[in-house]
């Protein structure tokens, strides 16, 4: 997702910022996941991580724990890329396999 924002090669993971979320299910989960990762960017000081590790998932209770590392984004430092709206629950997939777990999710731009 933020990949579309900016080139994040250029984002310096020099800040952390950790984010909670919580659903009634995996799929309305992956959704307040991605949408308070995208709130924190939109809201002051429009935090952009270069890197996103989740540290604890709770599947029964459908609660996520992340961390992102990175900085605030600046124009003079990174560039421009395309406003990301909103996350959508439009063909939002989740498969779990045994060895590689696979989400698709679209994000309205």
């Amino acid at each position: 997702m933020f990949c579309y924002i900016t080139d994040l090669a250029v984002v310096e993971p020099l800040h952390t910022v950790e984010i909670e979320a919580e659903g009634g299910d995996m799929m309305s989960l992956l959704y307040n996941f991605m949408d308070a990762w995208l709130f924190n960017f939109c809201a002051d000081p429009f935090f952009v991580p270069r890197e996103v590790k989740v540290i604890s998932l709770d599947r029964v209770n459908f609660k996520i724990r992340s961390i992102g590392w990175g900085e605030e984004f600046n124009l003079d430092k990174h560039p421009q890329g395309t406003e990301v709206k909103a996350i959508t629950y439009s063909a939002m997939q989740i498969h779990e396999e045994e060895e590689t777990n696979d989400i698709f999710v679209i994000i309205d731009i």
